[in-house]
């Protein structure tokens, strides 16, 4: 096993997929398990008293996700959906929340902030996507469901 065949793609086990991306995706999903899952899970499993229902929202959706990260760690390529979905809504909310708040300087400080900080680690899964395979899997026409 050598340091090229972790750049190279395969063909047999990934459907084109390079191992490294492979790798990285299950590092991404572990992450996603360990950090949100525990954090969310804690947070709903403590919690007392109604919630707010836009938050309580929230949190079911990282808790299910995260949750759902596990069966990434075993079919990466599968559940790429679930990091598609968490990559959109961390750049959105950069987007539409943190980015307006740097603009103005008022940022720092701000309740936004240390969500933005957690954030702006969106790159890794970003670089993780092997986003030709997504493009192809996803996004074209399959030629099986055109014959069908």
């Amino acid at each position: 096993m050598s340091i090229r065949t972790f750049f190279t793609p395969d063909h047999v086990r990934y459907d084109g997929v390079r191992p490294i991306n492979i790798y990285v995706l299950r590092l991404v999903y572990f992450l996603m398990l360990v950090f949100v899952g525990s954090d969310t899970w804690m947070s709903i499993l403590k919690h007392h008293g109604p919630w707010d229902p836009v938050r309580a929202v929230a949190f079911c959706v990282w808790a299910t996700y995260s949750t759902l990260s596990v069966l990434g760690l075993i079919h990466p390529l599968r559940m790429l959906p679930i990091m598609i979905f968490m990559i959109g809504y961390k750049l959105l909310w950069l987007i539409v929340v943190a980015y307006p708040l740097w603009r103005t300087g008022t940022l720092a400080g701000s309740p936004a902030e240390e969500m933005a900080h957690i954030f702006m680690w969106i790159p890794l899964p970003m670089l993780a996507v092997p986003w030709k395979y997504v493009f192809r899997t996803f996004v074209l026409p399959s030629r099986k469901r055109m014959a069908a």
